[in-house]
């Protein structure tokens, strides 16, 4: 099996992310020449908020997979929707009897790829150590898949660095998302494994982590818990592109990507 081209995208921000993948992502990928799109999307919806029709956009716009975290659940529609939809995933470790499916095995040519969806527990709030859940994770999709990447959608970059180790050599990829931010530290750790703390996000530059500036200012200033709003102007695409080898599920290069795309 040839080497597989993983191209995963940060969090996508609001309509304004969307729209910019809509524009730019096939052509991404055709210059990247990439074999398959994991996107985080928790975020990705008019209320910075994912919905079920801002899920099914992704999909069409050439997301394979579309990951979760923090605020995944909390829009009915899109739990009925999780329910049925396999290229949809909600964290591993919220609650066992959550909607939906944690991780997911996808035909990628002839390897199978395992994505798997991880929430953080420092600064998260209650949900079950990810720690103690990927173990379980991990043995559930033993002999189903080729390779595996882990999205972990998480605060602490302590936490992130720390289940990268952990992980080191059982998976293809760690990556972090939640921070919006890009970080600088795209790497291969010693056995095997790529990792990078945050993606970054896929939302307006000139923004707080994607939102109107003035919005996430006043929060700050009067604690009053305002009405978030998407910020205007240039979208940045971040991400990184991830080559792995199914024969022995673990990654290869990792590259970092970022780009601006008006929208």
């Amino acid at each position: 099996m040839n080497p597989l081209r993983i191209l995963a995208l940060g969090d996508v921000v609001g309509n304004r992310g969307r729209h910019a993948l809509e524009k730019s992502l096939y052509r991404i990928v055709d210059e990247e020449q990439i074999d398959f799109v994991i996107a985080n999307g928790e975020n990705a919806g008019p209320s910075i908020m994912l919905t079920r029709e801002s899920a099914v956009a992704l999909l069409r716009a050439g997301v394979d997979v579309i990951t979760g975290g923090n605020h995944t659940t909390r829009i009915n529609e899109l739990v009925r929707y999780l329910i049925k939809e396999p290229r949809l995933l909600r964290p591993y470790n919220l609650a066992a009897n959550a909607p939906g499916a944690g991780w997911g095995v996808y035909e990628c040519g002839e390897a199978r790829l395992g994505v798997l969806s991880l929430q953080g527990r420092v600064f998260m709030g209650e949900i079950e150590s990810p720690f103690v859940a990927v173990d379980r994770a991990l043995g559930e999709m033993r002999g189903q898949c080729d390779l595996i990447v882990v999205d972990f959608h998480a605060e602490a970059t302590s936490e992130k660095v720390a289940l990268a180790h952990y992980l080191d050599g059982r998976v293809a990829a760690l990556l972090g998302t939640h921070t919006h931010v890009q970080t600088a530290d795209a790497r291969i750790l010693p056995r095997g494994t790529a990792y990078i703390t945050d993606l970054g996000m896929v939302g307006p530059i000139d923004s707080v982590i994607g939102v109107k500036k003035e919005i996430a200012i006043e929060r700050f200033l009067t604690g009053q818990r305002l009405k978030l709003e998407v910020a205007p102007g240039t979208v940045q695409i971040d991400g990184v592109v991830v080559v792995a080898d199914p024969q022995t599920g673990l990654a290869k290069e990792i590259k970092a990507l970022s780009m601006q795309v008006d929208v």
